[in-house]
C-alpha cells in the first residue's frame, strides 16, 4: 500500500528517537497486550478489526440509560455516581441492548462501553464518531470518570468510558457491541517533537500531497476546504442529500436500505447556492479532493463562526491514507463528505465558500497499515457518499 516508502518531508528524525504525535495501530495493539487498552468484564475481549490505523472502535456495552439532560461528573465524582445523584433508580430503566434496542429520535442515552483504558503519563486520548455515525446524524460524545471536557481523556486516567448518544433525525437500532466512536492516543511528551514546520507543509501542499486544488493558506498544518454545489454541472445532476422528518428506524447492522425511503436529493438546476433551512439535517461535500499522507492524520474544523451560524462536521477524524494514492504520492480524489446543519436561521451556501479547515498532526511514527480499500475502508475514493447502511442510489 506504499507504507513502506517516504517523501523527504517525511523521515527529518532518527529513528530511535521517540516522538510525539498520534499512536498508529501497532502501538495501540501493543497497549491492547499490555492491558493499557483493556475489555471491561472476562467474558469480552478487544477484537483485531477494532485497531484502525490510526484509532480504536469503541464498543457499546449491555445498556443504555435514558438522560434527561447531557452533564460532565466533573472533579472528584464518577460518571455513575453523578448518574445515581441525577436519578437514584436509573438502573431500573436501562434498555437492554444484548439482543438489540431502539434508540429513540431526539433522546438522550448514556451507555457504558465495553473498554477501560490505563493511560501512561505521557499519552491522553481524543475520540470523534465514527464516520457512519455522523452521517446518520448520531451526536456521540465520550465522557470519562471526573471528566470536565467531552471527547477528551487525560494522562493517566485509569478507568471505564461512556458514551452519550442523541440520534437526531432517525431512531436507530443498536446492539451490544456496535461500533460508534473511536479512540486515538496522542503521545503529549517525547525526545524528538514534531511539530510541523512552514516548510514541510509548503511542501505538502505544492507537491498535492494533501490536495490538488488549494494554495499554500498562512496556517501552518491547516488545509482550508469549501461546498461544492455544483457537481458534475450538469443540470439535475445530484449535489447532496436532505434528512427526511418522518422515516422508519434504521438497524445499523443493515447495509440494503433505500436511500430514497430516508433521503431526499438535492440537485444542481443552474444556480450554484442552496438555502439551509435551520435544524434540517444535510450530506454535501467538498469542492477539493482531501487526501492524509501516511506520516499524518487530521481533523476537521469550522472554519469561523462569523462566517455563518452552521456547522459541517460531526464525525471529522481522517486516519492516514485516507485519500492518498501511494503510487503517485498525491490526492486520490476522494472527497471529503460533510454532515450539514443551521442553526437559528436559514443561511445560503455558495459554490465554493469556504467552510472549515482541516487541520493535520504528525504521527509519532509510520502506521504499519494505511486506510484503503487493502482493508476494507468503506469510504476510500468517495464523492458523495451516505453512510453504509444505505445501498447506492439508482437514477
Amino acid at each position: 500500500m506504499g507504507q513502506t516508502e517516504a517523501a523527504p518531508v517525511f523521515d527529518t528524525l532518527p529513528r530511535s528517537a521517540v516522538y510525539t504525535g498520534i499512536l498508529p495501530c501497532q502501538k495501540i495493539s501493543a497497549m491492547v497486550s499490555s492491558g493499557e487498552v483493556a475489555p471491561v468484564g472476562i467474558l469480552s475481549e478487544i477484537l483485531p478489526d477494532q485497531v484502525q490505523p490510526a484509532s480504536i472502535d469503541l464498543r457499546l456495552g449491555d445498556f443504555a440509560y435514558p438522560l434527561d439532560a447531557s452533564f460532565l461528573p466533573g472533579k472528584g465524582t464518577k460518571v455513575l455516581e453523578k448518574m445515581a445523584q441525577l436519578d437514584a433508580d436509573f438502573q431500573s430503566f436501562g434498555v437492554d441492548l444484548r439482543t438489540g434496542a431502539v434508540l429513540e429520535r431526539g433522546r438522550l442515552y448514556l451507555v457504558p462501553l465495553l473498554e477501560s483504558i490505563r493511560l501512561k503519563s505521557d499519552v491522553a486520548a481524543f475520540a470523534n464518531p465514527k464516520s457512519s455515525t455522523g452521517r446518520l446524524d448520531i451526536l456521540t460524545r465520550l465522557i470519562a470518570d471526573e471528566a470536565a471536557l467531552f471527547d477528551q481523556v487525560e494522562e493517566g486516567y485509569e478507568g471505564q468510558l461512556y458514551l452519550e448518544i442523541a440520534p437526531r433525525s432517525f431512531s436507530v437500532v443498536v446492539r451490544a457491541g456496535t461500533r460508534l466512536n473511536q479512540l486515538r492516543f496522542r503521545r503529549t511528551r517525547g525526545e524528538a517533537p514534531r511539530a510541523i514546520t512552514a516548510a514541510d507543509w509548503r511542501q505538502l501542499v505544492t507537491d498535492g500531497q494533501v490536495s490538488d486544488a488549494l494554495e499554500v493558506s498562512d496556517r501552518t498544518g491547516y488545509l482550508p476546504f469549501s461546498i461544492d454545489l455544483v457537481g458534475s454541472g450538469v443540470d439535475g445532476c445530484l449535489i447532496g442529500w436532505r434528512a427526511k422528518k418522518h422515516t422508519k428506524r434504521i438497524d445499523l447492522d443493515r447495509r440494503d436500505y433505500d436511500p430514497l425511503d430516508f433521503w431526499e436529493p438535492i440537485r444542481f438546476h443552474r444556480r450554484a447556492s442552496l438555502v439551509l433551512d435551520p435544524d434540517e439535517f444535510y450530506i454535501l461535500m467538498t469542492k477539493e479532493p482531501i487526501a492524509v499522507p501516511p506520516d499524518f492524520a487530521a481533523e476537521m474544523l469550522p472554519y469561523d463562526t462569523r462566517a455563518g451560524e452552521f456547522r459541517v462536521h460531526y464525525a471529522g477524524f481522517f486516519d492516514p491514507g485516507f485519500g492518498w494514492d501511494p503510487s503517485t504520492r498525491k490526492a486520490g480524489g476522494s472527497r471529503g463528505v460533510l454532515e450539514v446543519r443551521s442553526h437559528e436561521v436559514p443561511f445560503v451556501l455558495e459554490h465554493g465558500q469556504r467552510v472549515g479547515w482541516l487541520r493535520y498532526e504528525r504521527m509519532a511514527e509510520r502506521p504499519q497499515v494505511l486506510y484503503g480499500r487493502e482493508i476494507g475502508s468503506h469510504y476510500q475514493g468517495q464523492d458523495l457518499k451516505l453512510a453504509k447502511q444505505f445501498k447506492q442510489p439508482q437514477f
